[in-house]
């Protein structure tokens, strides 16, 4: 859009959103195109993605949080949020040219009616187990990853340590072969070394850490979660 084009827009839209009593998402995408555009907000047209990127990780803990309190007004909120952060993004790389919004929607109808096969195509499913064990075969072939160490290094590891653990010990099956009671004595078997070998206690920690996780995982339990939830306990009774 020309400078002079531009100029004519924003004002012109910035009158009628002014002057409107509901929005919508179009309204929103232009909302942040004239906070990051010519005349618009300083400390916005100053950002790119990696100012903003701690912001994407805040928002999305506190959908989290609205989700584990049950808030729906709150929820309304935060979604809100992230939505603000997917679009900032989205205009920062419309600036440059290389895709907007519309691309982002466009990618993600794509993804889901193709890993959607028992919807949108001919394949019957029976259960929610045979639409997942569908749903990682489609995604395999997609990204090309096709053995286990590629599954394995697409796992971010900027992900909290505890989830990071079960996703890996998930899909590389660690420990599967064993049950739950034999984990715990092997388990209490390290404890006891460590307590026995202190100056190596920092090196077998993180091993132990990740049994645990395997542990949770024969049990059903998400480990990052029940942490969190013993964390909040721990304050209340302290309070």
């Amino acid at each position: 859009m020309k400078e002079q084009n531009y100029a004519a827009w924003r004002d012109d839209r910035i009158a009628r959103l002014m002057t409107q009593e509901n929005y919508n998402f179009q309204d929103l995408c232009d909302v942040v195109t004239i906070l990051r555009g010519e005349g618009g907000c300083p400390w916005d047209r100053e950002q790119d993605h990696h100012s903003v990127r701690k912001g994407m990780i805040e928002e999305c803990y506190e959908v989290v949080e609205a989700i584990d309190r049950d808030d729906p007004e709150l929820l309304r909120e935060e979604l809100g949020d992230v939505l603000l952060q997917v679009v900032f993004h989205a205009d920062m790389e419309k600036d440059v040219g290389r895709f907007d919004i519309d691309d982002v929607a466009n990618d993600e109808c794509v993804k889901m009616i193709h890993r959607h096969p028992h919807v949108f195509g001919t394949v019957q499913v029976d259960n929610s187990d045979e639409v997942l064990s569908n749903w990682e075969v489609i995604k395999k072939e997609e990204k090309q990853r096709l053995t286990l160490a590629e599954q394995l290094r697409a796992i971010p590891p900027m992900l909290p340590a505890l989830m990071r653990a079960q996703k890996v010990g998930r899909k590389a099956a660690l420990d599967s072969d064993r049950t739950p009671e034999d984990m715990m004595l092997e388990l209490s078997s390290q404890l006891a070394e460590l307590a026995k070998n202190g100056d190596e206690a920092r090196s077998r920690m993180g091993d132990v850490l990740l049994r645990m996780t395997s542990l949770c995982r024969l049990l059903g339990i998400e480990a990052e979660e029940e942490l969190t939830a013993s964390v909040e306990k721990t304050i209340d009774e302290i309070s």
